[in-house]
């Protein structure tokens, strides 16, 4: 049986600003198989780290990340937000999940795909995202691997499937049930899901037999899957606290 794959989303978004170095840093500290970023291009064409479309929610800026340089973008946000070539320097050794917000066209994943493959990291990065990024991925890179993200409980169309290879299917956690994860596994995908954050969901999770949990809480879901976090454990509340300098993670 695969080992369940704990995904930090963002980094370790409750005590660090989410898709930062040094979100992404803690995160690995505390037991993280892998983290999960958001990529998008800057106006010059430079894959960054930011989930949003501008900086308004994480970095107090109206603009759009699409009229920003990178430059630009440094400057208003005093270095916080990371290239993808910083980001994949900082987590050398360790997995990384790419998500691709948004629409990205060929052009935009090509060039995403590009960093991956000149920071020498195509073996450890994998990426997600709707059935259009991860076509443009695809075409990008033949060989790359992909968690197709899945927002329905329809299947994926078996043309799709084709087309797009997944070795993942990667669904919003609550329309997981036993019924789901046997058909995907029984399709030859794993199965991941986002993004629980309480003890209960991820128990019911784990029980199903999902084999990646992308969390916004990836110290709670490490110590549950290890079995170190007993029912009084002071780490666990399923009201989290609000997260660090930003507001609640975004999906």
């Amino acid at each position: 049986m695969q080992k369940l794959t704990a995904v930090a989303h963002r980094g370790d978004p409750y005590r660090v600003r989410e898709n930062t170095v040094d979100s992404l840093r803690s995160a690995l500290r505390r037991g993280a198989d892998a983290v999960e970023i958001d990529v998008r291009l800057t106006r010059d064409g430079v894959p960054v780290l930011l989930h949003d479309d501008s900086l308004k929610r994480l970095w107090e800026h109206e603009r759009p990340l699409l009229s920003l340089s990178v430059d630009e973008v440094r400057g208003l946000t005093d270095g916080g937000v990371p290239t993808l070539a910083e980001a994949l320097t900082a987590t050398e050794g360790s997995r990384v999940l790419l998500d691709l917000p948004g629409t990205p066209d060929v052009r935009a994943a090509r060039r995403v795909v590009d960093v991956v493959r000149e920071c020498g990291a195509r073996e450890r990065v994998y990426y997600c995202a709707g059935a259009s990024a991860m076509l443009a991925v695809r075409a990008a890179d033949p060989a790359a691997e992909i968690a197709l993200t899945w927002t329905t409980l329809a299947p994926p169309r078996p043309a799709l499937l084709d087309a797009v290879r997944p070795r993942w299917l990667n669904y919003r956690f609550g329309l997981v049930d036993r019924a789901l994860a046997e058909r995907v596994h029984a399709d030859g995908c794993l199965l991941s899901v986002w993004t629980p954050d309480t003890r209960r969901s991820m128990r019911r999770l784990v029980g199903m037999g999902v084999d990646s949990i992308t969390t916004n809480r990836v110290d709670i879901l490490c110590a549950l899957r290890d079995g170190a976090l007993s029912d009084r454990d002071p780490r666990d509340r399923d009201q989290p606290r609000e997260p660090a300098a930003a507001r609640r993670p975004g999906v």
